[in-house]
């Protein structure tokens, strides 16, 4: 049975699949060359690591396997954030949203952005 997914990847676990994601389909040696210098079995290793985990899946084709994502890169985001949210900020949004905002000025667009999110809540209350 598989193993459960997990709730984040690994920095090198992430690299892979941002490849992935690019490519939507690719062998071991794709990956590998798109992440030079990543060496074949490490990007092998990984991608055997991310399909345990449920975040990949391959296919015969020849002599290859044919990798593709399981996971949208949206929905592994949005499962980091959770995960953070949960561990640091006892599931409270709004505390995150405040720690980023203190740490960094966003840009004036962004700050457009949070304007507009702050008025559509406020017309919503």
């Amino acid at each position: 049975m598989p193993r459960k997914k997990s709730p984040t990847l690994t920095e090198a676990e992430l690299r892979v699949m941002e490849a992935l994601w690019a490519a939507k389909r690719a062998t071991v040696a794709d990956v590998s060359a798109a992440l030079r210098p990543l060496a074949y079995n490490t990007v092998l290793t990984t991608l055997r690591i991310l399909e345990r985990k449920g975040y990949v899946a391959h296919e015969a084709s020849g002599r290859a396997f044919v990798y593709r994502a399981l996971v949208r890169r949206d929905d592994a985001a949005q499962s980091a954030v959770g995960h953070l949210l949960s561990k640091f900020f006892r599931n409270n949004p709004g505390e995150l949203a405040l720690r980023l905002i203190e740490s960094e000025r966003p840009s004036d667009e962004e700050l457009a952005r949070l304007r507009a999110l702050i008025d559509q809540y406020e017309e919503q209350s």
